[in-house]
């Protein structure tokens, strides 16, 4: 499973690969990283085909996670990725407002890797 990975915290990075290291050396899941949504779009634009989940910060400088959400789901490649947000809020706004363009799952901040790993192991 590819996995594009978009937050602002540079540390986040550290983090994705410490948690799945196993899944990781077992060739379960690969990862590629960007800080922003305009430096997701570039990613996507350049490997298409690549990812297959895409997991979002929701707040970040310049374009947020809910404008890159949109332009993802705007965007006419097949097949569409999945899409889980991120966030350290949960209200019900920015939810609705994800949903309605097409979110597909939720995590909340601080992220629980062990449900994480459910959610991406299960689909």
């Amino acid at each position: 499973m590819k996995i594009l990975v978009v937050d602002d915290e540079i540390d986040i990075q550290e983090l994705f690969l410490q948690k799945f290291r196993k899944e990781i050396r077992n060739g379960e899941i690969t990862f590629s990283f960007a800080t922003s949504g305009e430096d997701a779009l570039d990613y996507l634009h350049k490997h298409e085909s690549e990812a297959v989940l895409i997991l979002s910060d929701i707040n970040m400088p310049g374009m947020s996670g809910i404008e890159l959400l949109r332009e993802i789901r705007e965007k006419k490649a097949k097949p569409k990725p999945i899409v889980m947000m991120i966030t350290a809020y949960g209200d019900d706004e920015t939810r609705n407002r994800a949903v309605s363009l097409g979110a597909d799952d939720f995590l909340n901040k601080p992220l629980d890797f062990g449900d994480l790993k459910e959610r991406l192991f299960k689909r």
